[in-house]
């Protein structure tokens, strides 16, 4: 059972879990229940009394989004997953998986990143505060485990992309926001498309769905309090994303990279 807001990521895991045939699911939307609302979210939890949780909620977005609203992003963060795991514990949750980000690692990381390198450097200044709030959502995992005895995991995504995406460009993640841009330019005949940064940080990219088979996977198979990372293994240059879409696009103008934007976390 999934309480949340219908966000993507949150759209393909009910979608995996009807496909999976699962029938007892329960969801709200944001404008039916604010998460970051502790009275709202405990008198939800006594209502439905859920028995999994998949805590797929949040603010998310690209650089240009968390360097806009970086006071949003540790607020709703911290309020909706603290909210959750909270109520989770006291209404006897059997258990429950919360979604962090890659973000949570190092600026620097070594590569591959590997779990273990999860607090061992500075982050990235454009998304510090929202790795902040799910770092302390891991934190909070692991220490209601610790304390009471509950059975909170955690999982890693790396960037995701697919069905339900959000296209606007002041919050979108890399892909949609390219797809947008190069649509754009091909219906209006632009001649060219601006890309923010130098064009080579690198970035995994992971399908929505896909992150929803891993999910409940591991919602029926993994039991540690450790982190776990999802991902498919293999990185693409921004530039040569940039590339591809503009095929898929049918764009046929020049790509123009603009280093006066920052190109967040290198890889």
């Amino acid at each position: 059972m999934w309480p949340g807001i219908r966000v993507w990521w949150g759209g393909a895991i009910w979608r995996r879990l009807q496909a999976a045939g699962f029938k007892n699911l329960v969801v709200r939307s944001l404008e039916e229940l604010d998460l970051r609302g502790q009275a709202a979210v405990t008198d939800f939890f006594g209502r439905e009394r859920p028995e999994y949780v998949f805590l797929a909620a949040a603010r998310v977005g690209g650089i240009r989004a968390n360097a806009t609203f970086p006071a949003d992003f540790i607020y709703d963060n911290l309020m909706i997953q603290t909210n959750i795991i909270h109520q989770a514990y006291r209404h006897d949750v059997k258990k429950l998986l919360f979604l962090g980000s890659s973000c949570i690692y190092p600026r620097l990381c070594p590569q591959p990143m590997k779990e273990d390198y999860f607090l061992d450097g500075k982050l990235e200044p454009t998304n510090e505060p929202y790795a902040v709030a799910k770092i302390a959502g891991i934190k909070m995992c692991q220490s209601y485990n610790r304390q009471y005895g509950t059975c909170f995991i955690s999982a890693m995504p790396t960037n995701l992309y697919g069905p339900g995406d959000n296209f606007d460009l002041l919050n979108s993640h890399v892909i949609p926001a390219m797809i947008r841009k190069f649509h754009q330019a091909k219906v209006a005949g632009d001649p060219e498309v601006v890309v923010w940064g130098t064009g080579t940080p690198r970035r995994e990219f992971l399908y929505v769905d896909d992150l929803a088979d891993a999910c409940l996977f591991l919602m029926e198979n993994y039991q540690d309090g450790e982190i776990i990372n999802v991902g498919v293994g293999q990185d693409v240059q921004i530039m040569e994303l940039a590339h591809h879409v503009a095929a898929v696009t049918g764009f046929s103008g020049q790509i123009v990279l603009n280093p006066s934007y920052p190109d967040g976390t290198p890889r």
